[in-house]
């Protein structure tokens, strides 16, 4: 895996163009969230076992589903409709270029724009039949207590695993500070799609991809207990990251076509014509 040294962070978190801060405002509001939002995380929270992350890490790792470009997974990625996302209505496309535009007209080095441009592409599961709530939605840690400000958090009385008074404490089946590396998060596309770029990407990249969804540690700064140095280390850039993924959502059309060829060169830097996925 490629390592980029940290010491230019200083030098790339510089101002971004966002949406108003009254939009913003209306970004991730759950409390008034369509009802199958809610339907969604009531269905994630209740079926996010230990278990059954377990079962699925068996089921697709190794990398053997298939074999495909970048393109063919995004073409794929355009079959599907995000219900965890009360915010973009748009084919999933679109918030990839939105993402990699931000980050490109912001100056970010070429392997951030990149992430930005893949990072939601493990989302494709769900094409191959997967349901929604093992695909999309925040990703939070199982095998220890769940954070009370994880989205819905409430559903988690549904969970078998709250049943099991060992893994409802603070640690669970964790040591302190034990890395997120040996921590198995709920199943899902950040997991799945790490997977298959983690040999390609920087560290940083990578670990942006495995950890954009975990928003109870890089918005609510739970779960700490859990981060090794290396950990608290990468956080700052996918804190960073997160402000374009979120907050360069819109309803503005871009002209894909004419953004296509920068983006193909992009992807032929650091990908290889075909991946296991």
């Amino acid at each position: 895996m490629r390592s980029f040294a940290l010491t230019i962070i200083l030098t790339v978190f510089g101002s971004v163009l966002f949406a108003s801060e009254t939009e913003q405002k209306d970004y991730r509001d759950y409390q008034h969230a369509e009802e199958h939002v809610r339907l969604f995380y009531k269905e994630n929270h209740a079926n996010q076992t230990l278990a059954f992350v377990l079962a699925k890490k068996e089921q697709y790792l190794p990398l053997r589903t298939c074999r495909m470009s970048i393109w063919d997974a995004i073409k794929m990625l355009d079959t599907l409709v995000d219900e965890s996302d009360p915010d973009l209505g748009l084919p999933q496309s679109y918030h990839l270029f939105q993402t990699a535009e931000a980050l490109r007209k912001d100056g970010q080095p070429r392997w951030l724009i990149l992430t930005g441009f893949i990072h939601d592409l493990g989302k494709i599961l769900a094409v191959y039949g997967e349901p929604q709530w093992a695909v999309v939605g925040d990703t939070f840690p199982v095998g220890c207590a769940y954070s009370d400000k994880i989205v819905f958090s409430e559903y988690f009385a549904l969970n078998p695993d709250c049943r099991d008074a060992f893994l409802q404490t603070k640690y669970g089946i964790y040591q302190p500070k034990c890395g997120l590396n040996h921590v198995h998060m709920s199943w899902g596309h950040d997991e799945y799609l790490y997977q298959v770029v983690k040999d390609y990407l920087p560290e940083e990249g990578a670990f942006i991809i495995r950890y954009h969804s975990f928003y109870a540690l890089h918005k609510e700064s739970e779960y700490e207990h859990l981060l090794n140095e290396q950990d608290k280390n990468l956080l700052p850039w996918l804190q960073h990251f997160c402000k374009y993924d979120l907050y360069s959502k819109s309803e503005e059309k871009l002209d894909l076509e004419e953004l296509k060829p920068y983006y193909e060169n992009l992807v032929a830097e650091f990908f290889p014509s075909v991946l296991d996925w």
